[in-house]
């Protein structure tokens, strides 16, 4: 499946949940639906999975979505068992598993083609822990998957979609992270106490 398909089927889910794109997953995020609910990283490969459990955990009203890539996560592989033991109900992983480092020249992640992301999460305690390949199967399954109480994870086996915009300085602006701080606080503002 295409990347941005993949995304795509997981945004006609996504309600009010705030969403961390983590380098092309987090560029393609910002061109199929800009929104101030969504976070960025880029530059600190590895952490979406980190920043993701955090904001779970302060915001357990709010579900959490973090696109990941394959090539982030095996860089910090052992959040998987730091939020497994946190067990935030709110937390759904998503990694978008192409085989490599796409966003630092698309060199092979180790074990390419071998390692099952699914199996490394469901082996952390992650018990709900899924892989896809196929994108019309996946659309179906996303409902599903984001009616479950987390932590859940999710492996999709993808290719690149339509070129985002290499844009890495708005995603790294201190700006994008006090827009959503602010969208954040509006929200809780908003609602009656």
């Amino acid at each position: 499946m295409r990347r941005d398909d993949g995304i795509a089927a997981i945004l006609r889910h996504r309600g009010n949940a705030a969403i961390i794109g983590v380098y092309n997953t987090g560029l393609d995020l910002r061109r199929l639906s800009p929104a101030p609910l969504n976070l960025y990283s880029s530059g600190a490969m590895g952490q979406g999975s980190s920043w993701g459990l955090g904001l779970a955990l302060g915001m357990p009203e709010r579900k959490v979505l973090v696109l990941d890539g394959d090539g982030s996560l095996l860089m910090n592989l052992g959040s998987l068992v730091t939020i497994a033991n946190a067990a935030p109900r709110n937390l759904y992983h998503f990694v978008f598993e192409n085989g490599c480092y796409e966003a630092n020249g698309s060199h092979p992640i180790p074990a390419q083609g071998r390692i099952d992301f699914a199996a490394v999460a469901r082996g952390a305690g992650i018990h709900y822990s899924f892989a896809f390949d196929e994108l019309a199967h996946f659309a179906d399954e996303v409902p599903r998957i984001l009616a479950l109480e987390g932590p859940v994870f999710a492996a999709l086996k993808v290719v690149p979609g339509d070129p985002s915009p290499q844009d890495y300085a708005f995603v790294n602006a201190v700006e994008r992270v006090r827009e959503f701080k602010r969208a954040i606080e509006a929200e809780r503002r908003a609602k009656p106490a």
